[in-house]
């Protein structure tokens, strides 16, 4: 196949990686899988966290964004223009947040081509070693087959919950609901997927969970602005009236205190009748 020819390089890396952590770190093949994505998640640490501050940024600018949204809903362009120009400004990559995903489909797809010839090419040279996981399944045997439903129903609730805490930097409604949904449209396809590359995709939803609680700790609450009404003084408007008309009256008192004032009779004010 063309992609399985264009990963090659990357099947290889993966391949050296497996047998070195099942030769020197003692691993069987399962749980070398499982520290495969423990190593392939901490070198994708810089990519997190360019993730969380783009989600950051996207909640903590949600109100200016959806201001804009309002004011061009007429038009469609020229409301793609101005959002574009907003995140230049405010330095916001939209799609940063899609970055881990993007990184992982290919070390995804290499582990994929790896598992599928691992029998003939790898498994021969290490013939004492066990290709079971906790006794349940065969990292090399389709998923549906032993216990592999279990691992799916761990994948389901694993998947989900991770796509949940992904989905609430996200401002869409429909984009929301299509990445909670797609957990289960990869469920056909998944059934004949190696155990080994379900235990992958566990282990990454797990750590995506971690994550995500992490970041939901982490991540700002949006600043609400108060309310304004007809009725609401603007901020530099001095003071009230109520307050205004209390120091004129002070004034009036302060001007007025002080010695009476002395009132002069006039002399010689005429014959009395």
């Amino acid at each position: 196949m063309i992609v399985g020819g264009l990963l090659a390089p990357l099947e290889n890396v993966l391949t050296e990686v497996l047998t070195w952590l099942h030769d020197s770190g003692g691993l069987t093949w399962a749980w070398s899988i499982v520290a495969l994505t423990v190593i392939v998640r901490m070198l994708l640490v810089p990519v997190a966290v360019r993730q969380i501050h783009s989600m950051q940024s996207l909640q903590i600018h949600a109100p200016e964004m959806k201001a804009l949204q309002q004011r061009y809903k007429a038009d469609r362009q020229k409301q793609s223009e101005e959002l574009m120009k907003f995140y230049k400004e405010n330095k916001i990559n939209p799609y940063a947040s899609c970055l881990p995903i993007v990184f992982q489909i290919p070390i995804f797809i290499s582990l994929f081509f790896v598992l599928k010839g691992f029998e003939k090419e790898i498994f021969p040279k290490f013939p004492e070693s066990s290709l079971d996981w906790l006794g349940l399944v065969d990292i090399t045997e389709p998923v549906k087959d032993g216990w592999g439903p279990l691992l799916i129903a761990i994948y389901v609730g694993s998947q989900l919950t991770s796509t949940y805490l992904m989905s609430t930097s996200m401002q869409s409604k429909a984009q929301r609901w299509m990445i909670m949904v797609l957990p289960i449209v990869f469920l056909p396809f998944i059934l004949r997927f190696p155990a080994g590359l379900m235990i992958y995709w566990l282990t990454t939803n797990l750590w995506t969970t971690g994550q995500g609680i992490v970041t939901r700790r982490q991540m700002p609450k949006p600043v609400i602005l108060p309310k304004r009404s007809s009725r609401t003084p603007p901020k530099d408007a001095g003071e009230s009236p109520a307050s205004a008309t209390s120091a004129e009256s002070q004034d009036d008192g302060e001007s007025r205190a002080g010695p009476p004032r002395r009132v002069k009779r006039k002399r010689g004010g005429g014959a009395r009748r």
